[in-house]
């Protein structure tokens, strides 16, 4: 798990490494609150200053910052919209007026809107929540044991290949020697880690989008904010992506510094520190500032930009490409499905969990890749560190 919307990235990457192979350290619960306190709040001050200066590229008037907590607020506001004048866009209000809950209003989201002086929506930044990382972690580790393990079955069937004297091609293997020696090169992956003789595959694992801001536009703003972002001075394009289909959108991961001075400043000016007070550390260490958690922190971070229309924003939230079933799709839709994937979500989670909880120190790992594992263990696990009860016997 390398995310690049993080400025302890590479700390964070070690330790999922180590974790991977069941491999705790005493000091990994405080270097994980350390961490995701510092690299939450310098992400959410980045991507709004990033907001703020991408609006300004296209537009000359200011815009107020309204956070959001459940989609159902940002679908009101797109229903509320003045630009929602033709027919489609106002099919799709008229149908979620008729039964909001059948959108899923309650989803929640970890987001900022950023409206004009008639509250129209022009932008918007989000940080992906812990459970969506770990999913996403889920789905970039499967692809990779995936390759790993078919290389491994492919191996065995080679072997056997040679024993009988032909060719591989030539081989007649049954669905049940297929299967067979699938779950035989699974093992074998669980035992590398296990070991500790495997090496996690950073480009596999690299999660771009932890952040992400949405710009809402019609088309010429859209055409003029990318030709700006070609050659913009602190803004650097990693990549792009079109989407067509159903969901219609243009996709860039983009790369900034961060203003270490600026967030310095605005953690004590602000108060900021008093949202982390339930993170295990006490008030007068978190008054001192977030300046002795910025040690081996990158200079630079990562973010997705997405530039929408915004009927194409209101089909996305309400119609045929509505974000939500996206995301269900793609839980459905892995190619591999063994429980190893399954345990790096489940640990994943866990140490997001270990990283918000008011717990900074804990005796061991409650996940093993090797092992098996139901939901309820690791919600068993993550209510302990929030020292919530545990039993709920009748």
């Amino acid at each position: 798990m390398y995310l690049t919307s993080f400025i302890h990235r590479e700390c964070l990457f070690q330790m999922t490494g180590r974790w991977f192979c069941n491999r705790l350290f005493p000091e990994d619960g405080l270097h994980l609150t350390q961490s995701l306190i510092c690299d939450g709040y310098v992400l959410g001050e980045t991507l709004e200053s990033a907001t703020r200066l991408l609006l300004g590229l296209i537009y000359d008037f200011p815009f107020s910052m309204k956070r959001i907590c459940f989609k159902g607020a940002l679908r009101e506001m797109l229903c509320a919209d003045e630009r929602g004048n033709t027919e489609r866009v106002k099919e799709l209000i008229r149908l979620y007026r008729e039964e909001p809950d059948f959108y899923y209003k309650d989803a929640p989201i970890n987001g900022v809107a950023c409206l004009d002086s008639k509250g129209r929506l022009h932008g918007i930044y989000r940080v992906k929540r812990p459970r969506r990382i770990a999913e996403k972690a889920n789905r970039y580790v499967a692809n990779w044991i995936f390759k790993i393990v078919q290389g491994k079955a492919r191996e065995m069937a080679d072997q056997r290949a040679q024993r009988s004297g032909i060719s591989l091609k030539y081989l007649f293997t049954s669905e049940t020697e297929m299967v067979r020696e699938f779950i035989e090169a699974e093992q074998a992956i669980a035992g590398m880690f296990r070991q500790g003789q495997i090496d996690l595959d950073k480009m596999a694992m690299t999660i771009n989008d932890v952040g992400g801001v949405k710009i809402i536009a019609d088309e010429n703003r859209l055409s003029k904010l990318e030709e700006r972002l070609a050659d913009h001075p602190f803004i650097k394009v990693i990549g792009t992506e079109a989407y067509q289909g159903n969901f219609q959108a243009k996709s860039f991961i983009l790369e900034m510094p961060w203003n270490r001075e600026h967030v310095c400043h605005s953690f004590g000016a602000s108060r900021a520190w008093e949202r982390y007070r339930h993170r295990g550390f006490s008030k007068e260490v978190l008054q001192k500032g977030i300046e002795p958690f910025l040690d081996a922190a990158e200079p630079t971070l990562r973010f997705e930009l997405i530039l929408s229309t915004f009927s194409a924003m209101v089909e996305s939230e309400m119609g045929i490409s509505i974000h939500e079933e996206r995301i269900m799709a793609q839980r459905e839709n892995k190619t591999y499905k063994g429980y190893i994937p399954m345990n790096v979500e489940f640990l994943i989670e866990y140490l997001l969990a270990v990283g918000l909880s008011p717990t900074t120190h804990i005796e061991r790992l409650p996940i093993k890749l090797w092992g098996r594992y139901l939901p309820d263990t690791i919600s068993h696990h993550i209510r302990q560190l929030y020292r919530l009860p545990t039993q709920e016997t009748l």
